[in-house]
């Protein structure tokens, strides 16, 4: 990874006004140049001025020692170098301080102004002591000479340190807005990491709730119906081996079906090695128990007198030879269920208006389970009670309804050996309202209970 942002920022470790000790060397080691350099030049500048050489000599150093600050008053490295420059002192500090004052994040005219000033004093300066020179005779040249010289010394001493600068300044401000882009970039991507491991949770936490309804739907009511059968063998066991034949014949069919659709849907788990870890003791504690149902059920019927086991075995197969290939329950197979319900000793009224149509499978199976699970409450809280099964198939929607009567002797859930979660009518609701339609469900005032629903059809 590059060195961005907050690591950038604590990248700057320098003293003082510098942000790496490296920065502070250079300039340290520049200052020291540029100190000699002055002082050196110091000394014909005090014989011509006619002061000591000391003076001379300290002048320069200190002159030539304020090159140490350029990064942090470029302006008054360059204004000191223009005020040395008559007396032919601080030549890498001219340069030096332009190329500093360029790369610099300061306003473009006095950039432009301070480099003017600077080309025209060297300009100035050049063309004097050339016209000197060749008035003592050192120079026999023409007088062309002199002002080529100021312009060409000028220009060489002014232009490559300005354009150098000028590039530089603009490569480092252009790092500076990668930089910054890249932090943008990175705190954007990290939003959006965030965001959707919100979604991949979300999402986790939605299929955790539509697999616990399906297992709910898929075994509550399977089990509350072979509850039922079972209590009704062990009253007619001894006393007509052959309903009790039958009513084994139903907890088996029963059972088979639980475990065909546990099957169904526990696959649907098994898609990664960690899904597959996590199901496999849930599948098999639901799949033993409810095997260990039918087979009890079958021996009891064989112990119950004069039917043997074969036609016990007959009658279970062919329940289990049915096995379903579709994705799910279907409208359709309502009255399978009903019919079921009704053998297993509930009273049960269907009625269908409008025209029969097929809808999505997600509409047909939520309608489905709705009425299942409305029936495997009656069977839980309202044993024996006649129950109303309405469904209405309008033009945009399709409505059902389940009602029951009041029971003919109060009963409870735990009286009848059937436990309940409390889950049934919040899976109902939250299946409903997901495909955008609504859902009621409540006592009446006969002192039965309905459960109503719609749910928009396209």
């Amino acid at each position: 990874m590059t060195t961005t942002g907050a690591d950038h920022a604590t990248a700057l470790t320098g003293p003082w006004w510098w942000s790496r000790w490296r920065s502070a060397v250079l300039d340290g080691a520049l200052a020291l140049v540029s100190a000699l350099e002055c002082g050196a030049e110091g000394i014909p500048f005090a014989r011509d001025a006619g002061v000591p050489l000391s003076a001379g000599i300290v002048f320069g150093l200190l002159a030539g020692s304020v090159l140490l600050l350029r990064r942090k008053w470029p302006i008054a490295v360059v204004l000191v170098a223009i005020a040395i420059t008559p007396a032919q002192m601080g030549f890498l500090m001219g340069i030096v301080g332009l190329y500093t004052l360029a790369a610099a994040e300061l306003p473009r005219r006095i950039i432009v102004a301070l480099a003017g000033m600077s080309l025209v004093g060297t300009m100035i300066v050049t063309f004097v002591r050339v016209k000197q020179d060749m008035a003592r005779g050192d120079l026999t040249l023409g007088d062309w000479f002199v002002p080529f010289a100021a312009v060409t010394t000028s220009l060489g001493l002014t232009a490559p340190p300005l354009l150098l600068g000028l590039y530089v300044g603009a490569r480092r401000r252009l790092m500076e807005s990668l930089r910054e882009r890249a932090d943008s970039l990175e705190r954007e991507l990290q939003l959006l990491a965030e965001r959707a491991e919100e979604r991949a949770e979300w999402a986790r936490g939605e299929e955790r709730t539509r697999i616990a309804r399906e297992m709910h739907d898929v075994v509550a009511h399977r089990v509350s119906l072979m509850v039922v059968h079972a209590a009704a063998l062990q009253a007619v066991a001894r006393k007509d081996p052959e309903k009790a034949v039958r009513n084994a014949a139903l907890v088996g069919d029963m059972g088979r079906q639980a475990l065909t659709e546990l099957r169904e849907m526990l696959g649907v788990l098994r898609s990664g090695e960690s899904a597959q870890r996590r199901t496999a003791s849930a599948s098999a504690s639901a799949s033993a128990s409810v095997s260990v149902s039918v087979v009890s059920a079958t021996a009891t019927a064989s112990a119950s007198g004069s039917v043997p086991l074969a036609a016990v075995g007959v009658a279970a197969a062919a329940a289990a030879s049915r096995v379903a290939e579709e994705e799910g329950p279907w409208l359709a197979e309502l009255d399978v269920l009903i019919g079921q319900s009704a053998a297993a000793g509930m009273v049960v009224d269907l009625s269908v208006e409008g025209d029969v149509r097929s809808y999505a499978a997600e509409i047909e199976q939520t309608a489905f389970r709705v009425v299942q699970e409305a029936l495997t409450n009656v069977h839980k809280h309202a044993a024996g009670a006649k129950t109303h099964v309405r469904l209405a198939h309008r033009v945009a929607e399709i409505a059902m309804q389940v009602e029951n009567e009041p029971p003919p002797e109060p009963a409870s859930a735990a009286s009848a050996g059937l436990p309940s979660g409390g889950n049934g009518l919040v899976g109902m609701r939250e299946r409903v309202l997901g495909l955008g339609g609504v859902f009621v469900s409540g006592p009446t005032d006969a002192g039965g209970f309905r459960v109503s629903a719609v749910i928009p059809s396209a």
